[in-house]
């Protein structure tokens, strides 16, 4: 049943009709529970509350799959905007950025012209920038982008899925730049051709990617909520010495907060990824899809009086 569910909301992600219903709605159907708010007030509200318990913070402006080259450009300004702000609040935050969001499906120069330009702002006021990874199909071109921009700039990370049959390659290319990169499974429908389609293969690959990342001596990030791959995590920092500045845990805003509070106890680094905004039907379904059970949240959120 469960996997059943996750086809669904995987379907109901790519579907443009509930898309643009959602972002004229709002938040009614249960999107509070995972998205910090519309605007990056909200979010730097949500954010400062994080930071007062110990824990980092990525943030995402919400968006993906942008077709429209002024709003692409517009994307990239409030990204531009939510840097600004972390450095004038002093807020312990970096940023995540879709490449289709800053028009990788329009134009190559595009993109690049966008992400150079956010890239300068994070540069300008110290905040690192990530590149998310999305679909197989566009994992490549993202790949190549982050090359060309590492090349020109220190304050860049990406983000590599364990349940790609490729992904050994791709870290082990992209270890030449000793990049800090976040391990994730990975939250989109592939096909088998691409992707492994059983959940243990998808976990056994995350631990090789996970012990490979760190015995290169980069700075590994672990997004999971799954208690097996954490504790896999810190016992295999242990028994091979690897010091606490060299990883951290991951996870979403809403999901599993008893957990990062005793993380942080125990004192590991852990960030949470914040995303804000009102595009956020596609993201928003991908996360039951990882956990069906979160569909609960959403049922009480429609509800609620």
């Amino acid at each position: 049943m469960e996997k059943v569910l996750r086809q669904f909301f995987l379907f109901l992600s790519n579907n443009k009709l509930l898309t643009a219903l959602a972002k004229r709605y709002g938040f009614r159907f249960g999107a509070s529970r995972f998205v910090a708010g519309t605007n990056i007030g909200h979010a730097a509200e949500k954010i400062r509350e994080l930071n007062q318990k110990g824990m980092s913070v990525t943030l995402d402006h919400l968006g993906e799959y942008v077709t429209d080259k002024e709003e692409a450009i517009e994307r990239t300004k409030e990204t531009i905007k939510s840097i600004k702000v972390i450095d004038k609040l002093n807020l312990d935050s970096q940023v995540s950025v879709k490449m289709t969001s800053m028009g990788l499906d329009i134009s190559d120069d595009l993109v690049l012209n966008n992400m150079r330009r956010i890239l300068d702002a994070g540069k300008e006021h110290n905040v690192l920038v990530t590149i998310d990874m999305e679909d197989y199909e566009r994992c490549e071109k993202t790949i190549t982008i982050f090359e060309t921009l590492k090349e020109e700039y220190d304050l860049l990370s990406t983000v590599l899925q364990s349940y790609l049959y490729r992904t050994e390659d791709d870290l082990q290319r992209l270890n030449k730049y000793s990049p800090n990169i976040r391990l994730v499974k990975g939250a989109y429908k592939e096909s088998a051709e691409v992707a492994y389609p059983e959940k243990k293969d998808v976990d056994e690959n995350l631990k090789k990617l996970i012990a490979l990342h760190l015995d290169n001596g980069n700075f590994t990030a672990l997004g999971s909520h799954d208690d097996v791959m954490i504790e896999y995590t810190k016992q295999y920092v242990e028994e091979n010495n690897i010091p606490n500045d060299q990883f951290e845990f991951q996870m979403l805003y809403g999901m599993r907060n008893e957990l990062k509070e005793n993380l942080v106890e125990q004192g590991y680094n852990v960030r949470v990824y914040v995303p804000y905004g009102r595009d956020w039907f596609g993201y928003n379904m991908r996360r039951l899809a990882e956990r069906p059970a979160n569909v609960l949240f959403v049922l009480r959120g429609v509800f609620k009086k």
